[in-house]
């Protein structure tokens, strides 16, 4: 990968799904301070007594950059919110131009089922918010996003074959410690979601709309630090928000998408691979 030159992002309409913390909340500033105008998607609006962070705490450290948002209570598993979203994003901003599919369910007890003891109802749940929502965003924002031009969809996913890039996929580590990886709605769903970008790409780049997959890692979120605190993990190889946020602006700007539609990539290799600053102090063009 050769570093791309980044475009101008001013004026831009960006949604970011799961935007009242983590990933989703890092990257909204990012835009911001990039002029983009951002939609912020998500269920939590009261303060969370597990988690912190809510949409209208990102809505406002984004007002106080003297940007423009819009904050959009939305729970993704609901297709009535979904079209609201859209609709909303349309109603205030007159269109869509990036659509951040971040959001995941990583929260509730089938996180810690088995197989066997995992419900019908949790695992359709799961695709509910991994897969079917970004189906249902993609489908909203592709006709608005070809009348303006183009576009951009990031989804955020997790580990796969093709982002290690070896010839065979490294074995699946069943648990870390006491911390479980298995949790198989969440990684079937994800490699679902992986598999609809790579076979959207060739349609939908014929309208200059590129989809990209990005494997975030191991990330110091909230809910990740909070269960390796329960768990009594090590947090050192945990990667700083800041690091896949700041490749969603890259995917999100870059002059040549066309390069990594249909890719997946690995936002801790492909940041020290292109040199890019995880601060975002980027040299944007004139």
């Amino acid at each position: 990968m050769e570093r791309q030159q980044e475009l101008d992002l001013t004026g831009k309409v960006v949604i970011i799904t799961g935007a009242s913390r983590g990933i989703g909340a890092t990257a909204a500033l990012m835009f911001a301070r990039r002029g983009a105008n951002v939609v912020l998607a998500a269920r939590t609006v009261e303060p969370d007594s597990w988690l912190p962070g809510t949409l209208n705490e990102t809505l406002a450290k984004i007002e106080e950059l003297g940007s423009s948002a819009l904050a959009v209570q939305t729970d993704l598993a609901s297709e009535a919110d979904l079209r609201h979203l859209v609709d909303a994003t349309v109603e205030r901003f007159g269109g869509v131009d990036v659509l951040v599919n971040n959001a995941a369910a990583t929260a509730g007890g089938f996180w810690d089922k088995g197989f066997l003891e995992l419900s019908r109802e949790d695992w359709m749940y799961q695709f509910d918010v991994n897969v079917h929502a970004p189906f249902t965003l993609m489908q909203l924002v592709v006709p608005i996003m070809e009348s303006r031009g183009g576009g951009r969809i990031v989804n955020v996913t997790t580990g796969s074959g093709e982002v290690f890039r070896q010839p065979e996929e490294p074995p699946k580590p069943e648990k870390v410690g006491e911390f479980s990886l298995a949790v198989p709605g969440y990684y079937a769903s994800k490699r679902a979601l992986d598999r609809l970008g790579n076979v959207l790409a060739p349609e939908l780049g014929r309208k200059n709309i590129f989809v990209i997959g990005l494997m975030p890692g191991l990330v110091a979120t909230e809910i990740v630090m909070r269960r390796v605190e329960e768990s009594g993990l090590d947090d050192s190889v945990a990667v700083p928000m800041k690091v896949p946020a700041r490749m969603l602006t890259y995917f999100s700007s870059c002059a040549e998408p066309r390069e990594y539609t249909g890719r997946l990539f690995w936002a801790e290799r492909e940041l020290a691979d292109l040199g890019l600053d995880p601060d975002d102090r980027a040299t944007l063009p004139a």
